[in-house]
C-alpha cells in the first residue's frame, strides 16, 4: 500500500507537466518564451516601427529604444538547424561586410585611402569603449581579427602571389605562420584561470556562513570548501597571520573583507580579479581583449602576439617587394610611384597599409607586456597603481613599477615561464 501511495504523486506530476513539442529547423523559442519562426522576423516589431517612423519625421529616437530594437534584432538574427532556428551574434557581422567595402574603397584613390584607413581605428577605438563601458561581451574584435587574417590572406594568394615574385618556400612560410597564429589563439580562447564558486561543488557550505563572511569578513577560508584549491591569499594579508599559502586567518576581518568577491561568493586568491565582461574571478587577470587573459593562457597570448607580428611583417616585405620592385620596404610603404595605377597593386598596397596599422598596434601591446612581464606585474595593477597613484613611473608612465611583486628581471621571466604549472605554490613574499 506504501509504494501505491508513493507512486500516486509521481504519476500526477507527470500528467501536469506539458509536453513540449519538438521545434522545426526554423523554429525558436523567443527571449518572451513563445514559439516564433524565422519568417515573422520583420513582423510585430513595434519598436522598430516607432524609430523608423521619428526616424523619417526627423524627431529623436531614445537610447532605450535603439537598446530594445538591437535586442529584438539580435534575438530574430537566426539560421536554421537541426534543433531549431540557432541564434546567430550580431557583432560578428559588420566586420565581414564592412572591411572588403572599406578596403576595396580605399583602394580607389590615394586620399579616400588616407580617409578611410584613418577612420577605421577611430572606429574600433570606439566600439571597444562603448562596450567595456556598458560591460557587454562581443564577439565583434575576435571576428574583426579572424577575418583581417583570412581577408589578407586571401588578396595576397590572388594578387600578389600570380605576379610571380613570390616563391612556393615563402608562401609556405606564410601559411605556416598564419595556422600557428590560429594555433595559439584556439589556446588562448581556453580557460584563463576561472574561479568557480566553492558552494557550487561542495554543498556543505551554509547560506548563514557566506551571508556572514560577505558582511564582516570573519569567516575563516576552511568556511569555504574548496578554499585551498583557490590559490595564494591575497598581497593584502599580513604575514603572520599566515600558516599556508592558501589560507584566510580569523584575525584580519577587513583584509578578508577586501578580498571578498560578492558577485562570484568566494575569497579571490592573490592577483586575481573579477572580469566585469566575464562576470567571474579570473587567477593573475592581467586584461580582457578578444578573451580574458589571466595566469592559464597569459603564455599562449604573448605567443600568438610573438608570432603574429613575425608573420605579418613577412607578409608585408613580400607584397612590397612585387608591388614596388627594386626599393627598400621603407621606402615603398611612402613612396611608390604609380600604384595606383593599377586596380590590383592599389588593393594589395591598401591592404599593406591595413596590416602595418595593425601590426603598430599589436606591437605596441606586446611592447607593454614585456615591459610587465620583466617588472612581474599585471595590466591590472599597473591602472590600479595609476588610479591610487603608488606605482613608480618610469619613461613617462610607459613603465610603471609597483614594486609588490618583482623579484629581478630573471626570476620574473621564470616566475612567468611556469605560470600555470603550480597554481598554489606561489612565493611566501608574494603573499605578503
Amino acid at each position: 500500500m506504501t509504494q501505491k501511495g508513493s507512486m500516486k504523486p509521481v504519476k500526477k506530476n507527470k500528467a501536469e507537466e506539458p509536453e513540449l513539442e519538438p521545434l522545426c529547423c526554423c523554429e525558436y523559442i523567443d527571449r518572451n518564451g513563445e514559439k516564433n519562426h524565422v519568417a515573422a522576423c520583420l513582423c510585430d516589431c513595434q519598436d522598430l516601427d516607432e524609430g523608423c517612423d521619428r526616424w523619417i519625421t526627423g524627431k529623436s529616437v531614445s537610447p532605450e529604444t535603439c537598446e530594445r530594437i538591437m535586442d529584438t534584432i539580435s534575438d530574430r538574427l537566426r539560421i536554421p538547424g537541426l534543433k531549431g532556428a540557432q541564434k546567430v551574434n550580431i557583432s560578428i557581422l559588420p566586420p565581414l561586410i564592412l572591411l572588403p567595402v572599406f578596403l576595396r574603397v580605399a583602394s580607389w584613390h590615394f586620399l579616400l585611402g588616407v580617409v578611410v584607413l584613418t577612420s577605421l581605428p577611430v572606429l574600433a577605438l570606439w566600439y571597444y569603449y562603448l562596450t567595456h563601458r556598458r560591460k557587454e561581451q562581443t564577439l565583434f574584435f575576435l571576428s574583426l581579427g579572424l577575418f583581417s587574417l583570412g581577408y589578407m590572406y586571401y588578396v595576397f594568394l590572388q594578387e600578389v602571389v600570380p605576379k610571380g615574385r613570390v616563391g612556393p618556400i615563402q608562401l609556405a612560410l606564410l601559411t605556416c605562420g598564419l595556422f600557428l597564429i590560429l594555433l595559439a589563439l584556439y589556446r588562448a580562447k581556453k580557460n584563463p584561470g576561472y574561479l568557480r564558486n566553492p558552494a557550487s561543488s561542495d554543498r556543505s557550505l551554509g547560506s548563514s556562513q557566506t551571508e556572514s563572511l560577505s558582511r564582516d569578513g570573519q569567516e575563516k577560508t576552511r568556511g569555504l570548501p574548496g578554499a585551498e584549491s583557490a590559490g595564494s591569499l591575497s598581497n593584502r594579508t599580513p604575514k603572520d597571520d599566515l600558516k599556508g599559502p592558501c589560507r584566510v586567518s580569523a584575525g584580519s576581518p577587513a583584509k578578508v573583507k577586501e578580498d571578498w568577491c560578492a558577485k562570484c561568493q568566494l575569497v579571490r586568491p592573490a592577483r586575481a580579479w573579477h572580469c566585469r565582461i566575464c562576470g567571474i574571478c579570473v587567477r593573475r587577470m592581467d586584461h580582457h581583449c578578444v578573451c580574458c587573459v589571466g595566469e592559464s593562457n597569459h603564455q599562449a597570448f604573448i605567443l600568438a602576439l610573438s608570432i603574429f607580428l613575425l608573420t605579418s611583417v613577412y607578409g608585408i616585405t613580400l607584397t612590397l617587394d612585387t608591388i614596388c620592385r627594386d626599393r627598400s620596404v621603407f621606402t615603398a610603404l611612402f613612396y611608390c610611384p604609380g600604384v595606383y595605377a593599377d586596380y590590383s597593386s592599389a588593393l594589395s598596397f591598401t591592404c599593406v597599409w591595413y596590416s602595418v596599422i595593425i601590426t603598430v598596434g599589436m606591437a605596441y601591446i606586446f611592447l607593454i607586456q614585456m615591459i610587465n612581464i620583466s617588472y612581474n606585474v599585471t595590466e591590472r595593477e599597473v591602472q590600479q597603481a595609476l588610479r591610487q597613484k603608488t606605482g613608480r613611473r618610469l619613461l613617462y608612465g610607459l613603465i610603471v613599477d609597483t614594486g609588490q611583486y618583482n623579484r629581478g628581471f630573471l626570476r620574473n621571466w621564470h616566475q612567468f615561464s611556469t605560470l600555470g604549472s603550480h597554481p598554489c605554490h606561489h612565493p611566501a613574499e608574494d603573499i605578503v
